[in-house]
């Protein structure tokens, strides 16, 4: 498919955000994608800016809306992980993870609202994870900021519903990515027995749905939570 819809993916040089990005290049999208450091994919507009930074983001929108165009698909997916459990854990762990993974979707999102809210179009589509629901020792601030997501999604589908906006959440399980691949065999082998598909997702099977909620077939779906997870979280 063709379209001049602007898409905007934080953290799409690497991993997961990437192979969103390079989905919607595929479909014929414009594509810009926030990265601190390195490219996007062919194809893409990489714009500089760290989540945390609001100045930053708003020069970053700034550039993608002179060179391509208003936002309006925003796929929200920048997130950092500092695990340790919560004995150990300090304020600046948790509030790190909580102002990257949180605070960044809200500085975004508050970001692109305007535009969608002028075109009577969008889609907010935020990257959580299985863990946000399923919980996972050692991750108490990095399940707590992608559970927040969820009622994020949800207020703003309330607020904004009526406007052509949906906001929705994608929560992927294990993925196939640098981060997993970092992991020992052993837990890998273990991870991989809970998950009733018996085997880890693709960073594209993510993209995949992601995809779909930005399209016009997902025009009626808002607030919804869509696992991308094997099986592994069953609805949590």
């Amino acid at each position: 498919m063709s379209t001049d819809r602007v898409v905007l993916v934080t953290g799409g040089n690497r991993g997961i955000g990437r192979a969103i990005a390079e989905r919607f290049v595929a479909e014929g999208y414009r594509v810009a994608v926030t990265a601190r450091s390195g490219e996007g994919p062919e194809g893409t507009l990489t714009v500089r800016a760290d989540v945390t930074d609001s100045a930053a983001l708003d020069t970053a929108f700034g550039e993608v809306e002179e060179k391509l165009g208003p936002v309006t698909v925003l796929v929200a997916n920048a997130g950092i992980t500092k695990d340790t459990l919560l004995l150990r854990m300090s304020e600046g762990d948790f509030d790190d993870v909580v102002a990257t993974n949180l605070g960044g979707s809200f500085r975004v999102v508050k970001r692109a609202i305007k535009g969608m809210v002028r075109a009577r179009f969008g889609r907010v589509i935020l990257i959580s994870s299985v863990v946000g629901l399923y919980g996972s020792a050692g991750q108490v601030n990095y399940a707590s900021s992608k559970s927040a997501l969820v009622g994020f999604a949800r207020s703003l589908t309330r607020e904004l519903g009526a406007r052509g906006i949906t906001s929705n959440v994608v929560a992927p399980g294990f993925i196939e990515t640098d981060m997993t691949a970092e992991l020992p065999e052993e837990t890998q082998a273990e991870y991989r027995k809970a998950i009733p598909a018996g085997r880890y997702g693709s960073a594209a099977e993510v993209a995949g749905v992601t995809a779909w909620l930005a399209s016009d077939d997902a025009a009626y779906v808002s607030g919804a939570v869509i696992p991308v997870d094997g099986g592994l979280g069953m609805g949590h």
